[in-house]
């Protein structure tokens, strides 16, 4: 008797031990996925990296960019490349309207050396014959890009703009020795007290210290003057010079010389030039 009371407490006890396993289980079973939801988000993860692992690739080759060695550039192909020498008396007058209007902000939204150039990003508007572009950042050149006659100039600064079509078009201003300039010195004042520091200056200055007062131009059909040499930009390369200082000049040196691309052929290309 006591015998079969002993095996009935053994058996209860053990259907409990498996209860509670059974529970466990239950429990420690992970939840049921989406199996198409997890594709989806593995694969705009995998997208990102991918993304931001292009974005890594194209910053670093822009952050060493070889002037010496400029035949090994990404090349897009064409036969409208910039730079070009301009022969003033080869160019033919502009017989519609090439009017240029340019209101750019005094503030600047941030000074950058980019690694191949001194670049200040900014805002504005520029009206072209009439033409929408808005003001994209502007950058230095030393010597000069362009060449006029075959003359260097020993800096040359490109606003660079874009129109809502997604056109570009560049406004090329040569630079020549002379009195010291008050807007190019603060950009460089601004470059050696930020050298150390990501965060943006707050730079204000005067742009239209940086414009010839005439904005009488030469036109051209051209192409980006770094990789990837895109052509189809239209340029703008004023006539006539703005002054800086010989001291100016050195300390923009000082970051960057021979930051230029050589002059390519004009080919078939016609040079314009709009008289103000």
């Amino acid at each position: 008797m006591n015998d079969a009371k002993g095996l009935k407490k053994y058996l209860a006890l053990l259907g409990a031990f498996a209860l509670l396993g059974l529970s466990g289980c239950g429990q420690e079973q992970p939840p049921e996925t989406d199996s198409s939801a997890q594709a989806a988000t593995e694969r705009a993860s995998d997208a990102g990296t991918q993304e931001a692992s292009e974005g890594t690739t194209e910053a670093a080759t822009e952050e060493h960019l070889d002037y010496g060695n400029q035949d090994e550039w990404t090349f897009e192909s064409g036969k409208m490349q910039s730079p070009i020498n301009i022969e003033t008396s080869a160019a033919e007058t502009m017989i519609e309207d090439g009017s240029l209007s340019l209101d750019y902000a005094e503030e600047i939204i941030d000074v950058i050396d980019n690694g191949h150039s001194i670049e200040m990003e900014d805002g504005g508007q520029a009206t072209i014959a009439g033409r929408g572009f808005e003001l994209m950042q502007f950058h230095l050149h030393s010597p000069s890009e362009h060449t006029l006659d075959g003359e260097y100039f020993p800096i040359e600064l490109h606003f660079v703009h874009k129109a809502q079509d997604g056109r570009l078009a560049v406004i090329a201003v040569f630079f020549e020795e002379g009195t010291a300039n008050a807007a190019f010195q603060a950009i460089l004042d601004d470059v050696k007290a930020n050298a150390e520091t990501t965060v943006a200056s707050g730079l204000s200055l005067d742009v239209a210290e940086l414009l010839p007062a005439n904005k009488s131009y030469y036109h051209y059909l051209g192409s980006l003057t770094t990789p990837p040499l895109t052509e189809n930009v239209e340029w703008y390369v004023m006539a006539n010079t703005v002054e800086v200082s010989a001291e100016q000049i050195a300390a923009f040196n000082e970051y960057y010389e021979g930051n230029n691309r050589e002059v390519q052929p004009l080919g078939e290309r016609s040079v314009l030039k709009y008289e103000e």
